[in-house]
């Protein structure tokens, strides 16, 4: 009896151990994701926003390959996924990194991040509508509170200004969010196939490719830039792309997925702070209300009955 009580004891201390390293790993994987917001608007003031994805995703790509081939060396990409994988790598990295670079450009770092919190809002409107997925009456009170509190989020003031800067830079996260929400569709079709490791590292490579002939247009804006610049570029790479992927995955095996995507939220709180206390940005009081909404309807669709299992943003 004794034997067993110690045996129980153990195996609860190892399951309490793994659910904190697990939480822990979320942490700090939301907090990097927060922090990219100030570290892209900081580079892409000195680096052209295409040559910055690239150079960030080469380092990136290179990590992630090597991690893959040392986790996974048997895991091969089937030839008739092919076509789907590159076209996936488009979407996640190429086009989404295009968009939320210049954005930054245009932007604030705050506002960029408490926009990409309706990433989880645009992938169930895009799954209910292209999978028929059926939702209920409080799930669809929640995604109309969420693009009202998008609305004010976009706009700061409540008004469409397409003369302004910041407003073009809003919806161009927006264009970021849309083309990240249509990767998550294509990537339904890889569930059960590949490792969540294996097809951030094959899409990436695939987006990285894209991201080439891409950077060619921005030849006129090469230069060498400084240690600060190549020091975010790093933290990018490195931080964001390899580590924080690796830390999400990890978390994501050993938590429910609607506790991974409440740790998510954090990350657009994160973003607003740091773009604050870093940058001394200001954010507008619309801005706080549209945030608050969007957040609260995720809480509110979470706790219902629609599956959330790949909805979250796993930004790399």
């Amino acid at each position: 009896m004794q034997t067993f009580l110690k045996k129980a004891k153990a195996t609860i201390h190892t399951l309490i151990s793994i659910k904190l390293l697990a939480n822990l790993a979320m942490l700090v994987t939301v907090t990097l994701w927060g922090i990219s917001f100030i570290s892209i608007k900081t580079a892409v003031s000195e680096v052209p926003p295409i040559t910055l994805a690239l150079l960030r995703f080469m380092i990136a790509s290179t990590i992630l390959l090597i991690i893959t081939k040392k986790i996974e060396p048997t895991t091969k990409l089937l030839p008739r996924d092919l076509g789907k994988m590159i076209i996936a790598g488009f979407f996640g990295i190429t086009l989404y990194f295009f968009f939320e670079n210049t954005a930054l450009r245009l932007t604030t770092a705050s506002s960029a991040a408490l926009i990409t919190s309706i990433i989880p809002i645009i992938a169930i409107t895009l799954d209910i509508l292209v999978f028929k997925t059926k939702v209920s009456f409080i799930q669809c009170i929640g995604i109309i509170i969420a693009m009202s509190g998008a609305y004010l989020a976009i706009t700061a003031n409540g008004r469409l200004d397409f003369s302004s800067q910041t407003f073009i830079g809003n919806l161009l996260i927006v264009g970021a969010m849309l083309s990240w929400s249509l990767y998550t569709l294509l990537n339904k079709s890889f569930q059960g196939k590949y490792s969540g490791l294996f097809l951030t590292t094959y899409q990436s490579l695939f987006g990285t490719i894209f991201l080439i002939p891409l950077s060619l247009f921005e030849y006129k804006e090469w230069h060498l830039f400084s240690l600060t610049a190549f020091g975010n570029i790093l933290f990018l790479a490195i931080g964001c792309s390899a580590l924080g992927y690796f830390l999400y995955i990890y978390a994501l095996s050993k938590l429910d997925v609607t506790i991974t995507t409440l740790y998510l939220n954090l990350m657009s709180i994160i973003g607003v702070l740091g773009g604050h206390l870093f940058l001394q940005e200001t954010i507008f009081p619309a801005q706080i209300v549209g945030g608050a909404m969007i957040i609260s309807s995720i809480i509110m669709i979470n706790f219902t009955t629609l599956p959330t299992k790949d909805l979250a943003c796993d930004k790399t």
